[in-house]
């Protein structure tokens, strides 16, 4: 007999097949000296239904395994990559002797943060779309003044419908006056920053915002941002399209750059010789001086007479939270109390050691998380999988439309992250709620629990639970 694992890996159009064989005449064997292997394979490319293949591990021998070839590697490999790839009584099993052990080699730090993912939970099956990425895991863009760095569709293919960008300004420093495409929504993680936004109507937003604050930026909107003493700040962007690039906005310095002069001078009624100082690139981040008072500011611009009527900025981590329990508490924004807010709606969660944020799905959007602080743990159901995850500090999580999900305080401190969706109104249903407004008779006949066991389940919604 051979024990077997397997793992799957997608990175865009390319599949990367990871699988080991442990037989006992493999082991045996003394010329046989490794049993893991991987394998590089197009995205198109079509393995056959291992119910039709032959091949399997039982007396497998060290000349007929490498005669297989890697065809019916896969094939092999297959088996356990299928709609049920991993059985609740196949993990357990394995559990009690090496089926999953890994001779290869392994990237230490990395499965000590993510011991799920190395080891799932037997009631993990299936073979579902990644639910994990982390902004450290990706290219930071440095310029004087600060850097940007993004987690998007590319690097998290599931996530269709929301992209995140982290910036950091020094004091002073700009991200330069732009606009683009999508829906802008931000939270402040660190210091504080000047905002300013125009609005079709000629009238202008001017604000400040710090540590805990959100802003929210129509699409095309122009604006800009820049960072106030001490230190400036650090943020966290989210835009309601899962392939948008903060690479590609539109600049104000990349379009009087690819203007011609004479058209400049026309529109903004200078001499071609009042122009010759405009930049020639794209600034995007630069160092600047500090502005004046934001009342200094205001009064410059046209004081009231151009003031916007829109509010654009939003006080988060000061509300009332939305929910509250032992276990922690929920603070939710959307259209309902942060008018501006049309296309997304958030929820800052803080969940206490050992609390849950409690067994749950959203109808209306998919989930996008960022988790700022803390240790914690989500296993995402849906009917393709079963997929558990552990989370830390700048990781980002991702929950499908309609996908049962909860996540668990793992940690010895505050877990708090960001639940945002592309939609106007936050909405989610809770299995506890959901499972006390039935007849106990029907929630019997499902669960085959009794009438006063059923009685003891919380009947609400509470968003977050104690350990």
């Amino acid at each position: 007999m051979a024990d077997t694992w397997s793992r799957q890996f997608n990175y865009g159009d390319v599949k990367l097949l990871m699988i080991s064989v442990v037989s006992e005449e493999l082991a045996e064997d003394p010329c046989w000296h490794g049993n893991c292997f991987l394998f590089v394979m197009e995205g198109d490319t079509q393995m056959s239904d291992p119910k039709e293949s032959t091949i399997g591990t039982e007396g497998l021998s060290r000349r007929t395994f490498l005669g297989v070839g890697s065809a019916g590697l896969a094939t092999v490999a297959l088996a356990s990559l299928a709609a049920d790839a991993q059985e609740k009584s196949d993990t357990q099993a394995a559990d009690h002797d090496h089926s999953a052990s890994n001779p290869g080699p392994e990237n230490q730090p990395l499965l000590v943060e993510n011991p799920n993912t190395n080891l799932p939970p037997p009631t993990d099956h299936g073979n579902m779309e990644p639910v994990w990425y982390s902004f450290d895991l990706t290219h930071k863009r440095v310029q004087e003044g600060g850097w940007t760095n993004q987690v998007t569709q590319r690097e998290l293919a599931a996530s269709k419908e929301i992209a995140g960008v982290r910036m950091r300004l020094t004091a002073g420093s700009f991200r330069e006056l732009h606009w683009h495409t999508a829906n802008e929504w931000a939270y402040v993680l660190n210091g504080s920053a000047r905002l300013s936004v125009l609005n079709p109507d000629g009238t202008v937003f001017l604000g400040d915002v710090e540590k805990g604050d959100l802003w929210y930026f129509p699409a095309g909107f122009p604006h800009s941002i820049q960072g106030l003493g001490p230190d400036g700040t650090e943020f966290l962007l989210v835009f309601d399209q899962g392939n948008f690039s903060e690479d590609n906005t539109f600049l104000l310095s990349d379009w009087v750059a690819h203007t011609p002069p004479s058209v400049l001078s026309k529109n903004l009624g200078l001499p071609q010789s009042a122009l010759k100082k405009l930049p020639d690139r794209n600034l995007y981040i630069f160092p600047a001086g500090l502005p004046a008072s934001l009342a200094e500011d205001k009064a410059a611009v046209g004081g009231q007479r151009v003031e916007s009527p829109y509010q654009y900025t939003f006080k988060m981590e000061a509300m009332a939270p939305t929910k509250q329990t032992k276990g922690g508490e929920a603070r939710v924004v959307d259209s309902h109390n942060f008018l501006a807010a049309k296309h997304i709606a958030a929820a800052l969660v803080n969940i206490k050691p050992g609390g849950m944020r409690e067994l749950h799905w959203h109808p209306n959007a998919s989930e996008w998380q960022y988790y700022i602080s803390g240790n914690g743990r989500m296993t995402v159901f849906t009917s393709e999988g079963v997929r558990t995850m552990d989370f830390n500090a700048n990781d980002v999580g991702f929950v499908p439309r309609v996908a049962g999900h909860y996540v668990e305080n793992t940690g010895t401190t505050d877990l708090v992250f960001l639940e945002m969706f592309a939609a106007d109104e936050y909405a989610d249903f809770s299995l506890n709620n959901w499972i006390r407004h039935l007849p106990l008779e029907m929630v019997t006949a499902h669960l085959n629990l009794d009438a006063d066991t059923i009685r003891k389940i919380p009947p609400e919604n509470f968003a977050v639970i104690p350990g």
